[in-house]
């Protein structure tokens, strides 16, 4: 079989498979797509060795014999279909992507040199052309899409479909599509663009937004799982928040809690916290009472400090406990606090409780600790008021211990800590 037909038979194979699968196929009825925007349906590249292995995984016996593997006209193992999971063979990809990419071109050029009639030549065109190379185009882009995540002009081509359809379940298949793409590419920036930019559409136009931004937020901390230290999906959780409502955000941060305690290493999700708190007083500014801002929010402050306090004195010389107290405190201090000495005064003992608690010998994280604390409460004298700031750091003077343990632990900075106790 030449190389073209080749390519064409795979894809025509792929493509089947999509529209067969009643999950793993993007096209479904609207209740389908509230149930399952936040499923992963998983697509991966499987060399050839595994497939037996997978048969017999299955339950299956000889590939020949084997209902869930597919092959070629050449014998050739090409996918693997079970329980809505896709397995495509790395020995088919480039066969197979230059055909999508061929087919997605084709349809592209086809359906601008359509648009470019004239208003005479379409009025007295048949419609139907248009609708067939749309089609084409969403079927096409999807085939290459799930081969090449990052394929910038396929995602472009769907929006231009899609701004012209203006359809509810067509934006709804985009998610899993773009889920689809994610399950075997969790970074890619493309995928999680396209999925703002369906959110964009779909505000204030339709009544489901706010299920939809909860289904998000479940996907991304579902991804976070598999995929540690992804910047790029808790980003678009990030971008989430400026479209939840209220009660929307209080509901985040309740439930992001446990999986930052359970992740201290991951730094995304103290910031996705810290923007939620942020979000939290911007919305609810206006409820403040004589003294402040209401009581509800005084106490989900103050019990954020209590709990990162927690997690530093149990998780020590992590930077990113420390980083988000930072961000607590000062929060604290410019809009909650009503005696700011006693809550630096208590400060103060914790650090040093942080500075002399364990032996500087016993654990490598120890000496991190003793840094991370000690430039953690110079760092808020400088975020203060120069009177308040200047009597701060007097009393860390008087106290010596911090800037003799800094010139010890880190002595090439010297200079630094100098500068810092002026």
């Amino acid at each position: 079989m030449a190389e073209e037909e080749k390519g064409l038979y795979l894809l025509n194979k792929l493509e089947h498979i999509l529209d067969s699968d009643p999950l793993i196929r993007i096209e479904s009825n609207r209740h389908f797509m509230r149930e399952k925007i936040s499923g992963l349906y998983e697509v991966g590249f499987i060399h050839p060795s595994q497939f037996f292995i997978l048969n017999e995984e299955a339950g299956g016996g000889l590939p020949s014999s084997n209902h869930h593997l597919l092959q070629s006209e050449d014998g050739i193992s090409s996918f693997w279909n079970k329980d809505h999971k896709l397995g495509i063979s790395t020995d088919i990809l480039l066969p197979l992507y230059r055909a999508a990419k061929h087919a997605f071109m084709t349809a592209i050029a086809q359906y601008r040199a359509h648009g470019n009639l004239s208003v005479e030549e379409e009025k007295y065109g048949d419609d139907n052309v248009s609708y067939h190379l749309e089609d084409e185009i969403m079927k096409h882009s999807r085939a290459l899409l799930l081969l090449s995540s990052d394929f910038g002009t396929a995602w472009n081509s769907r929006k231009l479909v899609l701004s012209k359809k203006q359809d509810l379940s067509m934006f709804m298949d985009e998610f899993l599509l773009s889920a689809l793409v994610l399950s075997y590419s969790p970074k890619s920036e493309q995928a999680w663009s396209h999925r703002r930019w369906v959110i964009k559409m779909i505000a204030g136009k339709y009544a489901c937004l706010q299920e939809v931004l909860g289904k998000e937020s479940e996907l991304v901390e579902k991804i976070a799982e598999k995929s540690k230290m992804n910047y790029r999906a808790w980003n678009h959780r990030c971008w989430l928040v400026f479209y939840m409502t209220g009660e929307q955000v209080l509901h985040e941060l309740d439930k992001s809690r446990s999986w930052a305690g359970l992740n201290v290493a991951d730094n995304c999700c103290f910031h996705y916290r810290r923007l939620l708190m942020l979000r939290i007083l911007e919305l609810f500014c206006y409820k403040r009472d004589p003294n402040g801002y209401n009581v509800e929010i005084h106490q989900m402050w103050k019990e954020e400090l209590n709990w990162n306090k927690l997690l530093i004195e149990r998780y020590i010389g992590r930077e990113g406990l420390w980083l988000h107290r930072r961000f607590l405190s000062v929060g604290w201090i410019k809009h909650l606090a009503t005696d700011i000495s006693n809550f630096l005064d208590n400060e103060i003992q914790f650090v040093h409780s942080c500075l002399l608690a364990i032996p500087s010998d016993e654990f490598e994280d120890v000496e991190p600790q003793m840094v991370f604390s000690a430039t953690y409460i110079l760092w808020v004298t400088k975020q203060m008021d120069d009177g308040e700031g200047i009597e701060l750091q007097e009393k860390l003077i008087k106290e010596g211990e911090i800037k003799t343990m800094l010139n010890k632990q880190r002595p090439e900075k010297k200079f630094l800590w100098d500068s810092l106790f002026i």
